[in-house]
């Protein structure tokens, strides 16, 4: 298959998960995101949020192909984001200088463009105590290191680069799931309150928790708990455009589809997020069959 028929075949995809959402596609917009990170080796996921503050986009994460080497710089290079002097611009160099990273994936909305890098290394996982000490890395980092621990979550797979909110995700890979009391007391612990009985015991089977933090705080801004889709719990608090969107996005492989579904509390409130996978990369692939069988 070209390049250009792959792309096209990509954003008709995009096209028509975007209307599940009633959310408007701009080929002008994410035509030039599409072919500056073509072709398409691994995975692609499409996810959307729920709630008023939070809707009104349709976000891509794409793998990023073995010919690009910075997706960070290649994004700047593309004229995709705007260069800074921020810590979050060095970030990504940081930590490619310090681990050994398995693969990258940028996120963009087709709405609101490019957002985020993701850079994964599932196979040399990092201790909080070690990322903290990156120079880039925000001090909130080693400032929650006790909660991190007092909670069980040692080692990091992923992180997030946000370039545009300017904060970071540390993804902690969970394969035995989490128990409702270490919920409730990373919860307590947060200021936020205690959710309702059918999401507490929803968020047992999470596989991955994630915290946002940013450089300006200490705080942990957000915290993130992701499963394979529940979809009753999910029914029940979010729009029906989508669960329209996560039972219909199209995909690529064989068999069911593959959603999940992500329960998000800060200070703001609680909201979720849900996710549908177009295709699987192989890494991904590994990963997830690790958890889920």
């Amino acid at each position: 298959m070209s390049k250009a028929a792959e792309v096209e075949d990509v954003y008709a995809a995009i096209e028509e998960s975007a209307r599940l959402l009633d959310v408007p596609c701009s080929r002008e917009k994410v035509w030039p995101i599409l072919t500056a990170f073509a072709p398409f080796e691994g995975g692609i996921i499409f996810s959307a949020s729920a709630g008023e503050r939070h809707a009104g986009d349709l976000d891509l994460t794409i793998q990023v192909p073995r010919r690009v080497g910075d997706p960070y710089a290649h994004a700047l290079e593309n004229g995709l984001i705007a260069g800074t002097d921020h810590p979050v611009g060095t970030l990504l160099s940081d930590l490619a200088a310090h681990c050994s990273v398995n693969e990258y994936l940028i996120d963009f909305g087709v709405v609101g463009g490019f957002n985020k890098v993701y850079v994964h290394f599932p196979r040399d996982l990092q201790g909080v105590s070690k990322l903290a000490g990156i120079p880039s890395m925000p001090a909130a980092v080693a400032e929650n290191a006790d909660f991190f621990a007092r909670h069980g979550l040692d080692d990091v797979a992923m992180i997030a680069i946000d370039y545009r909110h300017r904060t970071t995700n540390l993804y902690f890979p969970l394969p035995e799931g989490i128990e409702q009391k270490t919920v409730v007391s990373m919860l307590r612990d947060l200021g936020l309150p205690e959710p309702d009985e059918q999401v507490l015991d929803s968020v047992r089977k999470t596989f991955r928790v994630y915290a946002t933090l940013g450089w300006d705080s200490s705080r942990i801004e957000r915290i993130s708990f992701a499963r394979s889709l529940d979809l009753p719990v999910v029914s029940a608090r979010v729009e029906p455009e989508i669960e329209r969107f996560v039972t219909g996005t199209p995909y690529t492989y064989p068999g069911e589809r593959f959603s999940i579904s992500i329960v998000k509390w800060s200070p703001d409130g609680e909201w979720f997020n849900v996710g549908s996978y177009y295709q699987f990369g192989p890494l991904q692939w590994e990963v997830l069959m690790k958890i889920l069988t």
